[in-house]
This record gives structure tokens, C-alpha cells and sequence, in this order.
């Protein structure tokens, strides 16, 4: 059963899971991991050592055509709780077949910065919204591939939890 994940058909953007907030693209997050230099004794050299299930700054960005009345709610500054709905289109190659897979990313965000943009006649203005991502989950085809909250030391990736240990190490779990 060879599965090809093709191409993203559509996507769409909420507020609150329910509020439609309008046509837009969106730059996702990358997951770095903080990483700390290991040297000395025993070391042949240096190892740039990530640090268990903890992440550096994780950046969304929601780029508008116009100004909008999104662009300026999203400017609060408060935590938003954003869901970026889509369907992946996927050629089941062994059968000849199309299928689509639905994508879900959640996330806990602050607004770090507003782009109005730029007025030009007849152009997109290039409007933004970027923030700070404290709370992100990836479910794909409707299994929840990656959770990663920060403040509550969450950290799942495939199934496996991270940061398990360390919460119980801390007295958390």
C-alpha cells in the first residue's frame, strides 16, 4: 500500500475552534531544540547536546492580503487559541486512487508582532500577524503526531512522552 502525500488541498484558519478568520497563509513554527555544548574529559572534541524535550522559540505567522479585522483582534495581547484546519491530498499508488487527509494544528499563541503592510493600488498590502507559539499540537490523518506545551512540560512525539520523567523528577506527575 504505497500512500504519496501530494499536496495541501486547502486549509482554513480559527479562532476559539469556531470563528473563520480568513484567507491567509501560514508560516509554521520549527522545532529547535535548546542545545547546550558537552566538553571536557572523556569528550573527543564537543557535542552540541539537546536538552530533553525543550524547545527554543517557536514563531507562527499568519500572512493577510489586505488589512483585515483579524489582523487587528489578533493584535490583543492575550493568549489566542488558533486551529489551522486542512486536507491533505494522498494517491493511494497501488490501487490508483485519491484520498484525502485531514490535518489539524492547534496552537497557544501571545502576538509578538503587526505588520499593516504596505497600501499600493491594485496590490495585496501584505498584512501580518507573528507570534509566539506556547502550545502547539500536529494531528494528521487523525493521530496526534506531535504536542509540545511548555508551560505544563508536555513534550509527545510520536507516541512517546518526553518530558514523563522529568515531570515526575519534578514532582509534577
Amino acid at each position: 500500500m504505497n500512500q504519496v502525500p501530494e499536496k495541501l488541498i486547502n486549509f482554513r484558519v480559527y479562532e476559539d475552534g469556531a470563528d473563520l478568520l480568513g484567507v491567509a497563509d501560514v508560516e509554521l513554527p520549527s522545532l529547535d531544540a535548546m542545545t547546550e555544548t558537552v566538553k571536557g574529559a572523556g569528550i573527543a572534541g564537543e557535542v552540541d547536546s539537546p536538552v530533553l524535550g525543550h524547545f527554543g522559540s517557536m514563531t507562527l505567522k499568519l500572512n493577510w492580503r489586505t488589512v483585515t479585522r483579524p489582523t487587528a483582534n489578533l493584535a490583543q495581547p492575550k493568549v489566542h487559541n488558533l486551529d489551522l484546519r486542512g486536507a491533505i491530498q494522498v494517491m493511494n499508488a497501488g490501487a490508483g486512487e485519491y484520498r484525502v487527509a485531514p490535518l489539524k494544528v492547534t496552537v497557544r499563541c501571545i502576538p509578538k508582532k503587526t505588520e499593516l503592510g504596505k497600501l499600493d493600488v491594485g496590490a495585496k498590502s501584505d498584512a501580518s500577524n507573528e507570534f509566539e507559539v506556547v502550545y502547539i499540537s500536529v494531528t494528521l490523518d487523525g493521530e496526534k503526531i506531535i504536542e509540545i506545551d511548555k508551560y505544563n512540560y508536555i513534550c509527545v512525539i510520536n507516541g512517546t512522552d518526553y518530558l514523563k520523567q522529568v515531570r515526575a523528577a519534578l514532582g509534577l506527575a
